[in-house]
């Protein structure tokens, strides 16, 4: 009995001298009209307090020899399409004139024209348009098409903001790279889970107006029995192509 009461006698003089003690501190950091007091030091500005403008950065791009005034880009980040597709669609437009390359993609949603498959040709099945450009293994992807059409359209539409002529352009820089890839499940036999994984993309592109071609003064003499191969076939026809 006499233990539980000096327990509780104290306890009320530790709530005095801690209530005491707050009173002190609020007094000590207020002026005498009752505001609190300003701080001598200097606050240095955090990200929240940063203007909006200090936060942006100009996007890179990986081709830098190209001058921005004469050129239009466009870009997409963390595209949800397959990123071997959208590569291999990507190199067949790589140089081509923008109306051939706005044509060219037209034709692959309908499949009337196809893309070669050099890089990522593993198990892909053969077709006789693979001819066009000199493969036997070639592809109709759609969606890989449609998502370039839309950023080929959107480059097209920076160009005539610009002031550029939107009927010389040709596609002098198109990149595609890998985005971190996005980790899904599914569920098998026997109490198992397999990872179920997509494989976004980033793609760049930037267009520039063509340079004037210049006739040679000689005609060079083509040589009588001279083999190509396959690929060479394909590069003349590809060439071709790009200058039509």
């Amino acid at each position: 009995m006499f233990l539980s009461a000096g327990r509780a006698r104290l306890g009320r003089a530790g709530a005095k001298s801690e209530k005491a003690h707050y009173n002190e501190r609020a007094s000590r950091s207020q002026d005498s009209s009752g505001r609190p007091k300003q701080s001598d030091k200097t606050s240095h500005p955090t990200s929240r307090t940063t203007p909006l403008g200090n936060r942006i950065k100009m996007v890179r791009y990986a081709a830098q020899d190209i001058p921005a005034a004469k050129s239009a880009r466009a870009r997409g980040s963390y595209l949800r399409v397959s990123f071997k597709n959208t590569r291999e669609t990507a190199q067949a437009i790589n140089g081509m004139k923008l109306q051939r390359a706005l044509t060219f993609l037209e034709n692959v949603k309908t499949k009337t024209e196809v893309v070669p498959f050099r890089r990522y040709a593993g198990s892909i099945g053969r077709t006789a348009q693979g001819k066009q450009w000199g493969v036997s293994k070639a592809r109709w992807p759609v969606k890989s098409a449609q998502f370039l059409l839309d950023l080929l359209k959107n480059a097209e539409a920076n160009a005539d903001t610009k002031g550029l002529d939107t009927g010389n352009l040709i596609v002098k820089h198109i990149q595609v790279n890998q985005a971190p890839k996005g980790r899904r499940r599914t569920y098998r036999a026997h109490g198992r889970i397999n990872p179920y994984m997509t494989n976004p993309c980033h793609i760049e592109l930037i267009l520039t107006e063509g340079e004037e071609t210049v006739q040679k003064a000689s005609q060079v003499v083509k040589k009588e029995g001279v083999h190509l191969s396959s690929r060479q076939r394909g590069t003349q026809i590809r060439r071709a192509l790009t200058e039509a």
